[in-house]
This record gives structure tokens, sequence and C-alpha cells, in this order.
């Protein structure tokens, strides 16, 4: 079995319930489902944040739902992250750094909930957790990648029109609930700019910091559950020497696989992981890699700068192995015009009997110095029926009844198959199109 992170602050924990949600619509219908049936507390860690964007479900904005828990007499907090070089955020970045606007603005609604903004210096607070009634018996947390921007509140499969983002989160109940409980409370205690008096909503608000979870909560599944996390040494008093546990589950999953790795990540760009994934493939194990496959200018920027020669050289050196499948997705719309989904998720899944899903990527600060929180699952169900939904969605098939290395061939096919129509300007099979490793951010 996949061993589990020594250097973590939490142990794995035996009896939880775990529930995969793809895509943004997805993931925050139960998001808002919970929040709105709150007998006690919200408490969220949001990085990034559209005010506009539409729930589903008629929920309204995040906002809404957070006045809505507030007046209803929730204990409604949040920790915001704050990044003054953000300030004003540039297009398409849906930051909310709690300015002179944003804080007139929250006055107008007469918005009651708690905040609290946190800064990471040349990082960033990147988590992105809810957690509902924490530490009552119904406490339910929500771990991943999906902010709540107009990008990300999408359908799964991605039909209809504009940018779309394609993420994953996860519902968790049970004991390691009271883990995402136990690391809020840790960022809402510590959050940098709780001394300053634009550093809290509302303006006065109390030093009213919490309490860690007494203990853990009761069995509500059979899910063994560990919670990973990176953290900044010297960054916080309650854990002083940092953390890099998400970085270990990610390698000791990688060493450990006998069979298949699949991967999700926005950013992947670690000559690290490139290292453990040629070991595992050359043992003969079965690798796909999704990501975005027009990623951002600053992944392009970097391709094209000749210190990175070698990381990219590594990723390279991974299309000399028939096994490794490197991957982005495209939608078809009715009109048969093609269309980039952008891969935003951070999960992956080894030999259908582990996963991980969270908010840190496979890059150098998510995995020692930026502020993030994965649920990592040793599970066959669970990673059996994550995967069978993203291979639904993204290759257009069945995979229910067909083992992972079947499927993980299938999807190469798919893929590879894909990129061939999408040169020939014809309609796709589902959204896989094969990239080719050698020229990947050109």
């Amino acid at each position: 079995m996949i061993r589990e992170a020594e250097h973590a602050t939490y142990p794995p924990r035996a009896g939880n319930l775990v529930c995969p949600l793809v895509d943004g619509v997805a993931a925050f219908s139960r998001i808002g489902e919970a929040v709105d049936g709150a007998r006690r507390r919200v408490w969220a860690t949001i990085a990034f944040v559209d005010r506009t964007v539409q729930l589903p479900g008629g929920r309204g904005t995040v906002f809404d739902l957070l006045d809505r828990a507030g007046a209803r007499g929730i204990d409604v907090r949040v920790v915001f992250w704050r990044e003054p070089e953000l300030d004003p955020a540039p297009p398409g970045w849906e930051h909310f750094p709690g300015n002179t606007a944003e804080r007139a603005w929250l006055a107008t609604r007469g918005s009651r909930f708690l905040a609290r903004w946190d800064h990471l210096p040349r990082g960033c607070q990147h988590q992105k957790t809810w957690i509902v009634d924490a530490g009552e018996p119904g406490e339910v947390a929500f771990v991943g990648g999906i902010n709540p921007d107009r990008m990300s509140i999408v359908p799964y499969g991605h039909a209809g029109s504009g940018e779309h983002y394609h993420d994953v989160h996860l519902e968790l109940r049970g004991p390691s609930a009271a883990d995402v409980h136990d690391n809020f409370v840790l960022r809402w205690n510590e959050a940098s700019e709780r001394g300053r008096a634009d550093g809290i909503w509302p303006a006065g608000a109390p030093a009213d910091d919490l309490r860690p979870p007494a203990r853990p909560g009761h069995a509500q599944g059979q899910v063994r559950v560990q919670i990973g996390r990176t953290a900044r040494a010297g960054r916080y008093a309650g854990l002083p020497n940092g953390e890099q546990s998400v970085r270990e589950q990610y390698l000791a999953a990688i060493d450990g696989a006998r069979r298949t790795i699949y991967l999700e990540n926005q950013f992947f760009l670690s000559t690290v992981v490139y290292a453990h994934l040629d070991a595992a493939l050359s043992r003969g194990v079965e690798v796909v890699a999704l990501v975005p496959r027009v990623p951002l200018e600053q992944v392009r920027e970097a391709r094209a700068n000749p210190r990175n020669a070698a990381l990219f050289d590594a990723l390279a050196a991974l299309g000399r192995h028939e096994r490794f499948t490197l991957a982005g997705l495209v939608a078809t719309d009715a009109d048969a015009t093609c269309r980039d989904v952008y891969v935003h998720a951070k999960i992956a899944l080894v030999d259908d009997a582990w996963m991980t899903v969270g908010s840190a990527n496979l890059e150098q600060r998510a995995l020692h110095s930026d502020t993030e929180l994965n649920a990592t699952c040793w599970d066959a169900e669970a990673a059996r029926t994550l995967r069978r939904d993203l291979f639904a969605e993204h290759c257009d098939e069945d995979v229910a009844g067909r083992g992972d290395v079947d499927a993980l061939g299938g999807f190469r096919e798919v893929a590879r198959a894909n990129a061939d129509r999408l040169r020939r300007g014809e309609r796709l099979h589902g959204l896989a199109v094969a990239i080719d490793p050698a020229r990947y951010a050109e």
C-alpha cells in the first residue's frame, strides 16, 4: 500500500465518507446546499472570488450565500488572501483584497459575516476550503481547487460557451473533517492582517480567536483520509517548521505505483516529479498527465527562458516512454467550433486505490512555500468513482467496467486520435487531446 506522509501534522484517519465533485456547478451546488442548511457555523478560506458570478440553484453570489447565512445567526467567517500586487487586479484575476472600495461595498450590502485577510510575501494563500458546522455532529468539509469565479462555475461536460475551467473538489465527512477545521483555526488565528484596521471585517471586530477542535468527529464512512498541507517555515507560530506533506504524499504515491498514475494539474512543472515519474514509467507504469493545452503566459515565458531548459528537457524526456501521455482538453461546440477548456484541477489517482484532491499544483512554490491543502484517500471505490466520472467527461466513454490499465490505455488512444482530428478540423470524440511533451508551452 502507498505509504502515508510521515511529516504531516495530521495522521491518516479511518471512518470517512468522501464524494468527488467534478467541475464547479456540481461542487458549488453541494457547497451551497450545505451552507444554506448550516445550523451553527460556516467557515471558508478563499483565494480568488468573483463578486458577481451566480452560484447554481438560484443561490445568488458567494456574498449572497454568506450574507444569507449570517442573517440567520450563523457564525460565518472567511479568510481571504490579500496580495497587494493584485490590487487592482489585472483582467481575469478575481481577487478580493479588501481595499477601500470593497469594504465600502460590503458596508452597503450590510454584510454581517466576519473576515480576516492573509498575505504571504512572494507567495499565495492558495487554499480553497469550506467547513460547515465545524465541531458539530453534522460537520462537513469541502477541499479542492475550485474558485468561485465565472470561469469555474461551469457544468460537467463543458457544454456551452465562454471560457471554461475544469476542476475538482471533494466533499468530506468524518474524523478528517476535524483536520480541515483545525487548519481553518490556524489560518484565522494567525491571519497576517488581523492587527490592521483594514485587515478585518467589520471594522473594529473583536479579536475573537478560535479554539482548535477537541477531538476528531465520529466515523461517517469507510475511507481512510490524510489531510496534507504546504506551509512556509516561520509563517505560522502554530506550525513553526512549516509543512511539505503534500509533496511527500505525491512522491510516495508515484514511487508506490504498480500499474497506473493519472494526474490533472494546472502547473505540471517539477523536475523532481518528472524524475519520479520517469522511474515509474521505466518499471512499466502507465502514466497520463492532463494539463492546460494553452497554459498561462507565465508558463510560456518560462519555456522561452534558456535558464529553464533543463525543466522542459526533462518533460520532453518523458515522451520517450510509450506509456506516457500528456494531454489537454478541447470542447467542440454545437457549430463544430473548438474551444480550449483550461485544466485547473490538482488531483491524482494511483492504481485505482489511492487519490488526492486539493489546491496544490505540481511546481516549486506549491510544493514548498505557498499555503495549500489536499485530502488524500486510500480507497478503491472512491478512486474508481472519480476515474469513471473524469473519463466519461474527457473521453465520452463509460469506463466503469474497465480496469485502470485498460482505461488509461484507452485514454491515450482517444487523446491521440483527437489530436489528429483537431489537425484535420474534424469533430472530436470527447475532450481529451494529446500534446507533444517536447513542444509543451511553445
